[in-house]
């Protein structure tokens, strides 16, 4: 049975639960480099995108604008899961040059079977100096969700859930090495 949140929309996570996929990955480029690259939205679709296996977690479009992002800068996406295809709409929450970048994502799920499922999720970079480079750590927060069905049920059962947040993490580990990798090809943004 779906609770509702205190906008109204239905969430079956039990109230206070939230599904959380924490990684780090290490990159031989400086912080200021891999923050200028998460902050280039657009930089999302390589990394997040054309560098991710056809089977995986994968962005295809984005309408984002160019240059850093800040704060209340809003950004769409298209992509395919492994469930089926997203369009999503995100925020930036938090944008602090070479140490924290953070973005809201409201996302619509079209799962190959069974009925749309919408989410909410908070994904956040978090950027520290490591000797010559830097590491990374993203954080995903599932805050809501419209239902837990299908393969989606193992989130209601503990055992099951540590089991399909590992899946989960494994998706992200791509994008995270992705991003770490392309860093370390060299700066992004305007005169580079």
């Amino acid at each position: 049975m779906a609770t509702r949140t205190g906008n109204a929309r239905a969430n079956a996570l039990k109230s206070g639960l939230e599904l959380v996929v924490s990684i780090r990955e290490s990159s031989k480029a400086p912080a200021e480099v891999v923050y200028d690259l998460v902050s280039d939205l657009r930089s999302h679709l390589e990394w997040a995108g054309e560098r991710q296996p056809k089977a995986s977690f994968r962005l295809l479009e984005i309408d984002a604008p160019e240059g850093p992002a800040k704060i209340g800068t809003e950004f769409r996406t298209k992509g395919a899961d492994p469930a089926g295809r997203f369009t999503d709409s995100s925020v930036v929450t938090e944008a602090s040059r070479a140490a924290a970048f953070e973005f809201v994502t409201e996302a619509h799920l079209e799962r190959k079977k069974g009925r749309p499922v919408d989410w909410t999720n908070v994904h956040r970079y978090e950027i520290e100096p490591e000797g010559a480079g830097c590491r990374i750590t993203y954080t995903v927060r599932i805050v809501r969700l419209s239902e837990l069905s299908g393969s989606l049920a193992a989130f209601k059962i503990p055992g099951l859930r540590a089991v399909a947040l590992k899946v989960s993490s494994s998706y992200a580990r791509r994008g995270l090495r992705n991003l770490a990798r392309m860093a370390e090809e060299g700066p992004v943004g305007p005169g580079t």
